[in-house]
C-alpha cells in the first residue's frame, strides 16, 4: 500500500462522506471513490459499506483506519527524525510535562551540559499526556514520562524516580488534618470531586468533577473548593497556603523515566540518557 491510498482511506474514514472526503483532500470526488475501491480490490475486503444515505466502516476498515494512522504517523516521525538529523548545529529536543520533575530536570540539564561533547538541549514543556505524542511522533528525541499516567510501550526506558502520592485539598477541609487518606475515602468526597483530564482524542471522561486541562487551572479549582486531586507528592512545591495535603499509601506509585525511540542512533541521546542515569 502507498502513503497515498492511505491518507485518501483515512480521510473517507474519518468523514464517512466521499464529498467531505474529497473537500478535505482538495481532489474531485470520482478519482477519490476509483483510490478506494482499487485499495479494496487489492486487499480482497470491503472496507466501506456504502449505501445511497451514509458510508460506514466494516471490521476490516476498522482495523485499516487503526494501522493506516499509526503507519501514516511514523512516516511524519520518519521524515522530522531525518530533518534534525541533518540540522546544523546538532541538538537534542526533550520533551516533559510542564511543573513536573522540576528539580530532577534541572539537575539533568546542568549535569549535561557539563559534559564533553554536549549539544544544545531545546525543552519542550507540554499539558499532562502531551509528551508521550510529541515523542512518538518525532517532534521530541527524548522526553521524561511517568507512569502510570504515560504509556511507555514500544519506547525504551530507564527508570529515574520513584514517589508517592497525596491527595491535595483546600486549606481547611475537615479531612486536611488526617494523617493519610485511603483512595476509596478521596473518590467518595462528593463535595470536591476529582478531576477530569482529556483524553488523547481531545474528548473528556463523564463525571461529576470539572474538566481541566492543566495542573495551574487544577490548583486554583481545590483553592476555590471545587475539587481535589491525587498527585505525586513532588507536586507540592507549587502549592500555596491555600492548599493542603494528606498523603495516600495505597495510591499508585508514579515512577519518572526517561524514554526514547527503541531505534534511535542518537549519541546526544545516549549520552543524556546516560547523564539520567547517573543522576
Amino acid at each position: 500500500m502507498e502513503t497515498r491510498e492511505l491518507r485518501y482511506f483515512v480521510a473517507v474514514a474519518e468523514e464517512l462522506h466521499f464529498g467531505r472526503a474529497a473537500q478535505r483532500l482538495a481532489m474531485a470526488q470520482p478519482p477519490l471513490s476509483r483510490a478506494i475501491q482499487q485499495l479494496e480490490r487489492r486487499l480482497g475486503v470491503v472496507l466501506l459499506d456504502r449505501t445511497a444515505r451514509a458510508v460506514a466502516l466494516t471490521e476490516a476498515g476498522s482495523v485499516l483506519l487503526r494501522e493506516a494512522r499509526a503507519a501514516l504517523d511514523a512516516v511524519e516521525a520518519a521524515e522530522r527524525r531525518t530533518r534534525r538529523a541533518a540540522a546544523e548545529p546538532p541538538g537534542v529536543v526533550l520533551a516533559t510535562k510542564a511543573g513536573a520533575s522540576r528539580e530532577l530536570l534541572s539537575k539533568l540539564l546542568d549535569a549535561y551540559a557539563a559534559e564533553p561533547g554536549a549539544v544544545a538541549v531545546e525543552v519542550m514543556l507540554c499539558g499532562p499526556g502531551e509528551q508521550e505524542g510529541l515523542l512518538r511522533d518525532g517532534r521530541a528525541d527524548v522526553a521524561l514520562l511517568q507512569r502510570p499516567f504515560d504509556t511507555t510501550a514500544g519506547l525504551d526506558t530507564e527508570a529515574l524516580h520513584s514517589e508517592q502520592q497525596v491527595v491535595v485539598l483546600p486549606a481547611g477541609h475537615p479531612l486536611a488534618t488526617r494523617p493519610h487518606l485511603s483512595m476509596a475515602e478521596v473518590t467518595t468526597l462528593t463535595d470536591l470531586p476529582l478531576p477530569r483530564w482529556p483524553r488523547r482524542s481531545g474528548g473528556y471522561p463523564d463525571g461529576p468533577g470539572p474538566q481541566v486541562r492543566d495542573h495551574t487551572q487544577l490548583f486554583q479549582l481545590i483553592a476555590l473548593g471545587r475539587a481535589c486531586a491525587v498527585v505525586p507528592e513532588s507536586l507540592r512545591a507549587h502549592l500555596r497556603d491555600d492548599h493542603a495535603t494528606v498523603p495516600v499509601p495505597d495510591a499508585p506509585t508514579v515512577t519518572t523515566v526517561i524514554a526514547w525511540p527503541p531505534h534511535s542512533r542518537s549519541k546526544a541521546v545516549a549520552d543524556l540518557v546516560r547523564t539520567a542515569t547517573r543522576l
